[in-house]
């Protein structure tokens, strides 16, 4: 059975005024809430089994998902009403929820895309040499995840502020492919167990820096990838106009 989580509990800040009456997973593009464009594309993906975090306005998404039968799918609440735990933090939480023999597909309420998941699924479960695969792509973002010649984790830079984190010593960035994420991935079982060492509240992109030098994070590069991170105010119209077909959205940065 395929199984996924969706980041849902996050404050939207940046989308105030509407996320002060309502979660982000709820703001409507396209007629639709962001939340509905998500598990749209994970049910036509074939996955059956859907944990959603909650923590802002929690039971509107609850009444939300209740009302509407769950869609047909086995959703389950993660509530972190008591405490929001960041995306690392939130993986772990809702590790009971979920199968603990099978992979997790994660993938950010806020992302729309053209993304195969499907396939990424499918070729990313069935490697055995990986605890954990990033969809990336080439594009232009001062913030870059750095890959070996094997398509392995190994850092990140911000080429901003020459900011660099590895858990290598002497690690030269230079010799690294910069590769962007797309916040949405995929975990194997066999990081279930390190998962559940590191504290309650942590983000995700810590601990894959952290431990890529005993877990192994690959990149699995989506090329010819449409990208709309609906974060803000601003990208509403952008993102309208992504459901709609209507050429090319400004990508995530």
């Amino acid at each position: 059975m395929r199984q996924a989580m969706i980041f849902a509990a996050g404050l939207g800040t940046r989308l105030r005024p509407l996320t002060d009456t309502m979660p982000k997973a709820l703001v409507r593009v396209g007629g639709q809430p962001l939340l509905w464009h998500v598990l749209m594309r994970l049910r036509d993906a074939g996955f059956e089994r859907i944990v959603v975090n909650v923590h802002h306005f929690a039971s509107q998404i609850v009444d939300y998902l209740d009302s509407n039968s769950h869609f047909g799918l086995d959703i389950r609440i993660s509530d972190e009403s008591g405490q929001l735990l960041e995306t690392g933090g939130g993986i772990r939480k809702a590790l009971p929820l979920l199968d603990a023999g099978e992979p997790v597909l994660i993938h950010n309420v806020d992302i729309l895309s053209n993304a195969d998941l499907e396939a990424f699924y499918l070729s990313a479960s069935q490697d055995p040499s990986a605890d954990a695969w990033l969809i990336v792509n080439e594009r232009s973002t001062s913030r870059y995840l750095l890959f070996d010649s094997d398509a392995r984790l190994a850092g990140w830079t911000n080429v901003s502020t020459g900011e660099v984190k590895s858990p290598y010593p002497e690690f030269d960035a230079s010799l690294y492919t910069p590769l962007a994420f797309s916040g949405i991935h995929l975990i194997a079982p066999s990081l279930f167990p390190m998962l559940c060492q590191w504290p309650e509240r942590f983000p995700i992109m810590d601990f894959y820096l952290r431990e890529c030098d005993k877990a192994v994070v690959r990149a699995w590069k989506a090329d010819g990838l449409r990208l709309l991170d609906v974060g803000k105010l601003n990208s509403l119209a952008d993102a309208e106009r992504f459901v709609g077909g209507q050429g090319n959205a400004r990508p995530i940065q």
